[in-house]
């Protein structure tokens, strides 16, 4: 038998955008204490009336609740109970201060003037003729966004997601969702296959339905492109799909049939050819992966063979020049790569820290600078460019500012019919280039230039799908030149030999009784400890020592996303140790405080903000809904519906980390890494570090990884388009 509750919603306790799940203290009437609810609400807000049925509980440690079942809502009706409605930011234009004023001047007809006679909140100071349409349509769009949070809801979608398909849809968000529920997998950042499989389901569409096996098998090819696969073979595609989608092998093909007649996959033979998979003869790609791969191979081809229009330069008496110039003694293969950028058309340069690789860059700089000649520098990641603006004194910018990426114009302006204007073009952190943007970046280059592409091929590969620098050396069709040779200056830094010790699968050395080390480690392998010890460095053990800031100096670098020491915990209670800031919003699990440090995770062109950005929380406006961000020094503000673009930033995982340098960073290592741990990992973890490098956890832990140098192969076919 369900109990009957009546109340106002006072405020929330939590409340989760995906589920729904809420903790909500209720005022009661004729109850003087406030009674705690528990369940699954529809965007609950302060002030709202909710008639309940459910029943009564008992907490072991919270005491008494009121687990609902079921519920209605109803708007309040009390002055008090509007104005906390108001307040909540339920509508963008209306923040505890203003719902105050304008409950203040219409009582409890508000909601009725706000609803029929909008006009009259211009007799409320502050509310001009910009900020009532703002009101107007907030309030429009809120009425109909409950409406399809209600539909999603009852096809068990978090109401979070609701905003964002309205955004998308409108007016049309429940039909597109009944007609075609995989197409949210499509359009919707946040929304996979398995949350529209799911509502699929209760609108009532068969496993086997065409539909639904199509939306499966691109959404599994999407799926291993994160995993940095180009292409797929296809049997064992077959396997994943039929795992996924369990369905029959005949219903797969037959999927996979449509969508290349479609167009929206590629299958190429792959048998007697190098890359032929035990597994399969054919690879699968998606047709964008197929056509940037292609479009790799036949510019770099071109590139490599193109007229080249830098005049002829003597190479002794110009490596004699520069020396002279830069003051320097150059290293034999510092000289060989100098020869080969000045002979070749497209050359690579790779090494690790401390083996000269901004010295050769400089050298051929100045060299290429005496000349005629428009030179061009750029990096993937804003900090990579900065980073290069720095050490060469010549402007850098990210690759796509350098193509000019416009949303408004559709994509980058610069291609093969508007090459960039340059005869030399230089790119730092070339291992972190994926497939789809050095297919823009090598359109962009005008045949005549010299490319170089300078990258530490030991570092984890790109993020997204490709093993681009790795193909292009292996290929052998490029000039590259391998530097291996840690100069005399750089051995000073522990950070550095030890990272070449670690490339070459020796355990780092660690003195405990040096004072001056930039190199430490603390053994403990208790995972609660290891929290513990990390906190406390990041807050007070390393700025007192050595004197750098908690947040701006010092980044914790982790193999996971999980578990005690992955980056979601410590991120929790880093923020609680560093951050004493009240204001802020709450979204879902994520409690996003002024303050707090950053990161973007999504490419966002429009803002020019890019996966793996790091920034500072400057302001929160609940009138508004929204955030401001400071990344690099610009002022970015984020809408609150946009903030699943964002996440807590005081530790990250070592992938997000590329490009990036620090001048601390702390890193956990325990063997419940081990599925993670591999010797590039820590290597890029180690070589994060500018000024000082602490490893907390097990010695173990750490051989094991660095035992571990089985890289997890990328399905790729550029080296053997490249070579052919």
């Amino acid at each position: 038998m369900l109990t009957d509750l009546k109340g106002q919603i006072e405020r929330l306790t939590y409340y989760n955008e995906e589920t729904g799940y809420t903790i909500a203290q209720v005022k009661v009437t004729g109850q003087s204490d406030l009674v705690t609810i528990v369940g699954n609400l529809i965007s609950p807000l302060p002030g709202e009336v909710v008639h309940m049925q459910g029943n009564w509980i008992s907490h072991p440690r919270f005491g008494d609740q009121f687990k609902v079942v079921q519920y209605r809502t109803a708007v309040p009706a009390t002055v008090y109970g509007i104005r906390k409605y108001l307040g909540s930011g339920l509508i963008k234009g209306i923040g505890p201060v203003m719902a105050k004023r304008i409950v203040n001047r219409f009582g409890e007809d508000t909601l009725t003037v706000i609803e029929k006679d909008i006009e009259r909140l211009g007799e409320v100071g502050g509310i001009g003729k910009k900020r009532m349409e703002m009101i107007r349509k907030a309030w429009a769009d809120q009425k109909e966004i409950r409406e399809v949070m209600v539909f999603l809801q009852s096809h068990g979608v978090g109401s979070g997601y609701a905003v964002k398909i309205f955004r998308q849809y409108g007016n049309s968000s429940i039909p597109v969702v009944t007609q075609n529920p995989y197409q949210l997998a499509t359009d919707i950042f946040g929304i996979g296959f398995r949350t529209a499989d799911r509502i699929a389901e209760k609108l009532g569409f068969e496993k086997k339905s065409p539909v639904r096996v199509k939306a499966g098998i691109i959404y599994v090819l999407h799926r291993l492109s994160d995993e940095g696969h180009v292409y797929f073979p296809y049997e064992p595609l077959i396997a994943e799909c039929r795992k996924i989608l369990d369905v029959d092998r005949a219903d797969v093909e037959e999927g996979m049939t449509v969508i290349e007649s479609e167009k929206r996959i590629v299958m190429e033979d792959i048998r007697n050819s190098p890359e032929e998979d035990p597994e399969s003869h054919k690879a699968v790609f998606l047709e964008k992966f197929h056509f940037c791969e292609n479009g790799i191979s036949r510019r770099l081809k071109r590139l490599i063979h193109g007229e080249k229009t830098i005049r002829r330069i003597q190479e002794d008496k110009a490596l004699d020049w520069v020396q002279q110039q830069l003051s320097i003694t150059l290293a034999p293969m510092q000289m060989e790569a100098i020869r080969k950028a000045i002979r070749n058309k497209v050359m690579v340069i790779t090494g690790g820290p401390g083996t000269g690789k901004t010295t050769i860059i400089n050298a051929v700089l100045k060299i290429f600078s005496r000349l005629p000649v428009k030179i061009l520098l750029a990096a993937p990641t804003g900090r990579a460019a900065k980073r290069m603006s720095e050490t060469t004194g010549h402007k850098s910018k990210t690759i796509h500012r350098l193509l000019e990426f416009s949303m408004g114009k559709g994509g980058f302006q610069k291609d093969e019919d508007h090459p960039l204007a340059c005869d030399l073009l230089v790119v730092d952190e070339a291992s972190m280039i994926d497939t789809v943007l050095m297919h823009h970046l090598l359109k962009a280059v005008p045949l005549h230039a010299t490319l170089i592409l300078v990258g530490d091929v030991n570092q984890l590969p790109s993020v997204g799908a490709g093993n681009v620098l790795n193909d292009i050396i292996a290929s052998e069709t490029v000039a590259v030149v391998t530097l291996n040779e840690i100069f005399r200056q750089a051995r000073k830094s522990r950070i550095i030999v030890n990272a070449h010790q670690i490339n070459n699968g020796m355990v780092p050395y660690f003195d405990p009784a040096s004072s001056h080390d930039d190199f430490y480690f603390i053994e403990q392998e208790d995972p609660e400890k290891v929290l513990d010890i990390i906190l406390r460095l990041v807050a007070n053990r390393i700025p007192e020592r050595f004197g750098f800031h908690s947040v701006d100096d010092i980044q914790v670098l982790t193999p996971m996303h999980r578990g005690i020491v992955g980056a979601g915990n410590l991120n929790r209670e880093l923020q609680k140790t560093l951050n004493r800031e009240e204001r802020g919003v709450v979204r879902g699990n994520r409690n996003l405080l002024v303050n707090d440090k950053v990161m973007q995770i999504r490419n966002n062109y429009e803002k020019e903000v890019f996966n793996g950005d790091i920034g500072r929380i400057r302001s929160v406006s609940l009138e508004r809904q929204e955030v401001v961000i400071c990344f690099d020094g610009r002022n970015l503000v984020y809408d609150f519906n946009d903030l699943d673009e964002i996440v807590p930033a005081y530790a990250i995982s070592v992938h997000k980390s590329q490009g990036s340098e620090y001048p601390v960073v702390v890193i956990p290592v325990l063997v419940q890494h081990y599925m993670l741990l591999q010797r590039n990992l820590i290597y890029t973890a180690v070589t994060r570090g500018k000024k000082l490098v602490v490893m907390v956890g097990t010695r173990k832990a750490l051989a094991m990884g660095i035992k571990n140098d089985k890289t997890r192969k990328r399905f790729t076919r550029l080296k053997y388009r490249l070579a052919r």
